[in-house]
């Protein structure tokens, strides 16, 4: 699996020092891992710190998972058509919510934006990319490594998943069961591909190439 290389470090942090400074006198939004976000028609929420799950429930009334949305990356109303839309926090996070008309007034602010959702638009491509393969376990491990190159942090096992998803929320993001999924996971760690660390998160210990 070919991965788009994403923003670099240079570009997030400056993006991250433009909000800051831009909008310091506003209190951004801070919520616990677990909360959930009021979707808001013409506002666009900008994650600052922490990381988000997309999601949306299925006619038949199964969750399904969207994408993730991490630090300097936006979400909201105005960028979806999906019905039944929600988004949640992964991690504790903080947030800064922008009305259409303020992004429409500031043109390096609305310039920055786009660049972030083009990193999302990058991952989105990525996960539809994923689908198309026929091994349910070389999805797994394309997903895993998906989400290592763009948010897994360095330890001395690989890199590690500072977040946790369901066996389920995995599944409905590569069109599987959660049965299958368990098992390929399983599969992995006894090659020794995937651990476990002291906290249950997901550690990718073969090094992938970071985005």
């Amino acid at each position: 699996m070919v991965f788009t290389p994403s923003l670099g470090a240079d570009h997030r942090d400056s993006f991250r020092e433009l909000l800051e400074t831009s909008y310091e006198k506003r209190s951004l939004v801070h919520l616990p891992a677990g909360s959930c976000l009021p979707l808001l028609r013409r506002n666009v929420w900008v994650v600052v710190r922490g990381m988000v799950k997309l999601s949306a429930i299925s006619i038949h009334g199964d969750e399904l998972l969207l994408g993730l949305v991490g630090p300097n990356e936006p979400f909201g109303d105005p960028l979806t058509n999906v019905q039944a839309y929600a988004a949640s926090t992964l991690l504790d996070s903080d947030l800064l919510c922008l009305s259409c008309e303020e992004i429409a007034a500031a043109p390096h602010l609305a310039m920055s934006l786009l660049q972030g959702m083009a990193a999302r638009y990058r991952q989105s491509e990525a996960i539809l990319a994923l689908l198309g393969l026929r091994r349910i376990e070389d999805r797994v491990r394309g997903l895993l490594d998906l989400l290592a190159a763009d948010h897994g942090q360095p330890c001395e096992q690989g890199l590690r998943l500072p977040f946790r998803l369901t066996h389920q929320e995995l599944a409905s993001a590569l069109s599987t069961t959660r049965v299958t999924v368990t098992r390929v996971l399983g599969q992995l760690r006894q090659e020794g591909w995937l651990k476990l660390d002291s906290r249950r998160h997901l550690v990718i210990a073969h090094q992938p190439l970071r985005r």
